[in-house]
């Protein structure tokens, strides 16, 4: 059968007809480019097919075929980083819920909680641990704007020892059986394979709990979980294959196994001492404190929300939580900002930055926490955490200069996320 010419010369056409590109010239009174400068005057951000193009002084209209966007009384500051949340979940001490609600509600939930984070400022995000496929769903859907969220980089389940935090407890031992995830794992082999297994899943990056946690339903102690020999083989092998490890872990000694064995990032970090902070310092192992996460369930003490075991891990934690990360700074330790959203409500993120700052952090260190140095964790710091030419358009505007009160970051009046306007 033949094809008709008028056909084929449509189609001749449709091919080489260049796709139009959308630019934006977004003008703002002051623009932070980089946490480590200073804010510039009046100057225009051009942006072409989700990368910034320039940034010149002074206002500057779009092309023919483009759109001015005028920020009036607006700081242009790159999008923020938030390295720790748990966008399918919400607040709440119901730990049945694991047992009633579909796997598959998670995504709906997670694409509210996306919408809430994205409009806070946070424009790229490390999903901390989900079910198999929630997180990876958002991922592409927030990627394909199809829904309104940040950039995602996914663990997707939590490698656990058996009945340990990151496993399923509080069950019935045949209940238990039903829900694991899949990714418990003891000695050094089995822990290889699943991290493999996660890998092959989809996972960017690999979650572990490597000891006991606050809101899991055992009421025993923090430490280490994990073997040494476990934790080498996880690090190892995730390394092997390209891709970080992110370890939740609380106890001291736990933390410092963590890091000797080539652990990436500490999660929380909440009883770190001088002799942990050496090993993390020595091997460049970056802390999340995730402030925001302590004072998230504090709020909650005494309201019948969790179990009375939860409930005692918490009272226990709380001092700590108070100071721990102003001695990490004191002893060197390298600090990237994440809040554990997900523990308390998704968009209050941004409270994170008052409670480094209670801390000890100055504000351009907090800015950074959550700019460059967090993308430098994600390995994509020629990608994000900045304005420059070639970058990513992810930017926010905010009223005032968070190199002077980082706070200001609480209150986002605009964002763009790859190139696309948060409307």
């Amino acid at each position: 059968m033949r094809t008709p010419t008028r056909l084929l010369a449509a189609a001749a056409v449709l091919f080489a007809a260049p796709v139009s590109a959308q630019t934006y010239a977004i003008q703002a009174d002051s623009v932070v480019a980089d946490a480590s400068g200073e804010a510039s005057g009046p100057a225009t951000v051009t942006v072409t097919d989700g990368r910034i193009v320039s940034i010149v002084d002074g206002f500057q209209t779009a092309p023919e075929g483009g759109e001015t966007i005028r920020l009036e009384g607006q700081t242009l500051v790159p999008g923020l980083i938030d390295l720790h949340v748990h966008l399918t979940g919400d607040p709440g001490g119901d730990f049945w819920r694991e047992a009633v609600e579909p796997a598959e509600w998670g995504v709906v939930v997670g694409a509210k909680n996306a919408e809430a984070t994205v409009r806070a400022g946070f424009t790229t995000v490390r999903e901390a641990g989900s079910a198999q496929q929630t997180a990876f769903a958002l991922r592409r859907g927030t990627e394909e704007g199809l829904i309104t969220g940040p950039r995602i980089v996914a663990a997707g389940p939590p490698l656990a020892i058996i009945g340990g935090h990151g496993d399923v407890t509080g069950f019935l031992p045949e209940i238990n059986e039903i829900l694991s995830s899949g990714y418990s794992c003891t000695g050094p082999v089995e822990c290889a394979a699943k991290v493999r297994r996660a890998s092959q899943n989809g996972a960017n990056v690999i979650k572990i709990t490597a000891t006991g946690g606050v809101l899991s339903q055992q009421g025993r102690g923090l430490e280490a979980h994990f073997t040494d020999t476990e934790m080498k083989s996880i690090a190892d092998t995730a390394h092997s294959l390209g891709l970080k490890v992110m370890a939740h872990a609380h106890g001291a000694r736990g933390i410092e196994a963590a890091s000797r064995a080539g652990i990436d990032t500490i999660e929380h970090g909440t009883y770190l001492d001088e002799a942990a902070a050496r090993e993390m310092v020595k091997n460049g192992t970056v802390l999340i404190p995730t402030l925001m996460a302590f004072q998230g369930v504090t709020e909650r003490l005494g309201q019948g929300i969790y179990t009375p075991v939860v409930e005692d891990k918490i009272r226990a934690v709380a001092e700590t939580a108070k100071t721990f990360m102003g001695k990490a700074m004191d002893w060197g330790v390298p600090i990237a900002f994440g809040t554990d959203a997900g523990v308390f409500e998704h968009g209050r993120n941004a409270g994170e930055f008052a409670l480094m700052k209670s801390q000890g952090m100055s504000d351009r260190d907090a800015l950074a926490s959550a700019t460059t140095r967090a993308a430098e964790v994600l390995e994509m710091e020629n990608e994000i955490g900045r304005i420059a030419s070639g970058y990513s358009a992810d930017m926010i505007a905010v009223s005032g200069n968070p190199l002077r009160d980082v706070t200001v970051l609480e209150n986002v009046d605009w964002v763009m996320v790859r190139g696309r306007i948060v409307e």
